[in-house]
């Protein structure tokens, strides 16, 4: 499966309002359209983050989905209010599954769940085989591919995602130039939690 994982910067004080959007209007409309939303979660360390996972089943998917999604009524009608409340949503790493994202029921999720999100930058591409840390809950990597859909920028970055459900205790390979450290706390109707 490829993966975006979107990291947003919002306006001070407006998560909240995103969210309660999100989940009411943006969750079945885009799976009716072939699109999987695997979790939407706050990041407890940063308060105006939003950070989600969206999955397709390939490329020519992710770019039928997003066109339809992005030209079709529900965008229209909620997509102003959506983009309120944010300063930056170019924030997104396109990834394939390595270990695929475990979903659960939606609308389940503890409030008191907490995921991590360790994000390895490499110096350059990724070697074809990455162990996987045992903690590891879903590992993804860079997906080496144009982006058909620029509408929606990913970022051209060499990286590795481990989702654990603890601080991941795995050595940092020696090619990471970089590493970002994500505390996620899953919203009410995230089936990643």
């Amino acid at each position: 499966m490829i993966v975006e994982f979107r990291r947003y910067t919002l306006r001070g004080g407006r998560r909240d309002e995103l969210i309660d959007l999100f989940d009411r209007e943006f969750v079945e409309t885009q799976e009716a359209l072939g699109m999987a939303v695997l979790g939407q979660f706050r990041d407890l360390d940063r308060p105006d983050q939003f950070v989600w996972l969206r999955g397709f089943t390939d490329m020519p998917s992710r770019r039928a989905g997003l066109t339809a999604f992005y030209s079709g009524p529900v965008w229209a009608k909620h997509g102003p209010a959506a983009n309120a409340t944010m300063l930056d949503s170019d924030d997104v790493l396109l990834l394939r599954e390595i270990v695929p994202v475990p979903v659960f029921d939606r609308g389940t999720a503890d409030p008191e769940t907490v995921l991590y999100a360790t994000i390895w930058y490499w110096a350059g591409p990724l070697p074809d085989s990455v162990p996987s840390p045992d903690e590891t809950l879903a590992m993804l990597r860079t997906e080496y591919v144009e982006n058909d859909f620029p509408r929606l920028p990913v970022r051209d970055e060499h990286a590795l995602v481990l989702l654990s459900r603890s601080p991941l205790r795995a050595e940092v390979p020696a090619q990471v130039v970089k590493t970002d450290n994500l505390r996620l706390g899953p919203t009410r109707r995230s089936t990643l939690h």
